[in-house]
């Protein structure tokens, strides 16, 4: 039996997730997510390094777009197998492969009319990577799974779907491939989740596998606990609220504008915040929300008990879900401090910008970062404290207050991803660190090395190996 993995994405980068794993004849691709990183964004529109029509199945971790967004350019380049996912994923993927569709073809008209009166061309061509009609097209070949179900998916291999604890139904995947007595399992971490997030039940441990592929996007750092980060987030609505600004919230509108939410009504029932309009500004997002509402089976204890309470976050007074653009843009007409949840959270689209062009140069409004600013977005060159910016083809002075929490994040820090590797007990044949900037894997790597031992390593952009 001959078993070979290649990198294909988030590979020494933090997005753009995919991997082929060849087992005789048959190829599986995990995951096939978008490039969001400015320098890599490239990669989005060259062609498949594995035909896509020599693809038995997709098995897709989770519905962010740095893990699916690539799969209706792989559709239309010919591909036609199953995607393996669980059902919240299925429909959550739905909701933002179409959704990123039509930006695209926005996105591509809006450059081409400003490239023209601008006498110029940009780095990428004025035509959308993929269509709403290749979005469509990709969704009848959603498969999905249950979780802890194994799925036959050729000869001598069979897959199983793990709770991931990262976003509504995420998944890690278990391979298990096998001919005769001879036996491998490759365990593909997809993004791990965090012990204790809310809503959310927690991440599966596993005590064997032979080879694990695992994320590091938070590999060499911690996060705030979850009282200090209920604590900032009061005191940026407090400080904000005093000055007469907005609170802005870039955030992703899978699990993060959820979240928010959450902490939010929290903060509101406990008497540390006053009530104020909240504004959920994302179409998608608040469809999001609606498939959380039809999946309760996916909620932790917590969770179910505040819904049977009529306590739910995503039903609370001041909460407006804003779906139509006059409903967005009526927004800048509110009186007095709002906070408005908007995507995308790295601000490199969506509705978040034009409120940044409403309040980024007020310095009574805030910019709260609640998730992971990738290299070379607009986000990070705010993070990374930018005095001014270019946003919708303007520049703006950055006045507003510029605030980060880290401890939303969905992702486990550097001691969660050890304590996740830790349960293997006996040791992996090899470990391949990947999802995360090159500096970061490489601390992550070190650090697992020096605490267990284990042959690790961080492989590069369309490497190759035997899982011998």
């Amino acid at each position: 039996m001959q078993a070979r993995l290649r990198f294909l994405g988030a590979a020494q980068n933090v997005t753009g997730s995919r991997y082929c794993l060849q087992v005789n004849d048959l190829r599986l691709l995990i995951d096939c997510g978008l490039y969001q990183e400015r320098e890599y964004r490239s990669r989005n529109w060259d062609p498949f390094p594995v035909p896509p029509e020599t693809l038995d199945a997709v098995l897709l971790t989770h519905a962010h777009l740095d893990h699916c967004g690539l799969l209706p350019k792989l559709v239309r380049d010919g591909f036609r197998g199953p995607i393996y996912c669980t059902a919240a994923t299925s429909d959550i993927a739905e909701i933002m492969l179409r959704d990123a569709a039509r930006l695209q073809e926005e996105d591509a008209a809006f450059k081409k009319r400003r490239h023209e009166r601008e006498g110029r061309k940009g780095p990428f061509p004025e035509l959308p990577l993929y269509t709403l009609e290749d979005a469509e097209a990709s969704l009848p070949l959603f498969s999905p799974v249950s979780y802890k179900q194994p799925v036959h998916v050729g000869d001598g291999v069979e897959v199983t779907f793990h709770d991931a604890g990262h976003v509504f139904g995420s998944s890690m995947i278990m391979v298990e491939v096998g001919q005769g007595v001879e036996r491998r399992t490759i365990l593909f971490s997809g993004d791990v989740g965090r012990c204790d997030k809310p809503i959310l039940r927690d991440p599966t441990f596993f005590g064997e596998a032979d080879y694990v592929v695992v994320e590091s996007t938070y590999g060499d750092r911690l996060h705030e606990n979850p009282e200090e980060v209920g604590s900032r987030l009061a005191e940026v609505v407090d400080q904000t609220l005093q000055s007469g600004g907005n609170i802005l919230i870039p955030s992703f509108a899978l699990e993060r504008a959820q979240e928010v939410l959450y902490r939010l009504n929290e903060l509101r029932h406990a008497g540390r915040i006053p009530r104020m309009l909240v504004f959920l500004d994302s179409p998608m997002a608040v469809s999001i929300t609606d498939v959380f509402k039809r999946h309760p089976e996916l909620y932790d204890q917590e969770m179910a008990e505040l819904v049977d309470q009529n306590r739910s976050p995503f039903d609370f007074p001041g909460l407006k879900m804003i779906r139509t653009v006059d409903e967005s843009k009526a927004i800048n007409s509110i009186k007095g401090t709002a906070i408005i949840i908007a995507g995308s959270g790295m601000c490199t689209g969506g509705r978040i910008k034009h409120h940044l062009v409403t309040n980024i140069a007020r310095r009574e409004s805030t910019v709260l970062f609640v998730g992971y600013q990738a290299q070379g977005t607009l986000g990070r060159h705010i993070v990374d404290g930018a005095d001014s910016v270019r946003i919708l083809g303007q520049p703006y002075r950055v006045r507003a207050k510029i605030a980060q929490i880290h401890g939303f994040s969905a992702h486990a820090d550097r001691d969660e991803l050890f304590r996740w590797l830790s349960e293997i007990k006996r040791g992996p044949k090899h470990v391949f660190v990947t999802h995360g900037e090159p500096q970061v894997a490489e601390s992550f790597s070190d650090f697992v090395r020096g605490k267990t031992g284990w042959d690790i390593s961080v492989p590069a952009y369309g490497a190759e190996v035997s899982l011998a």
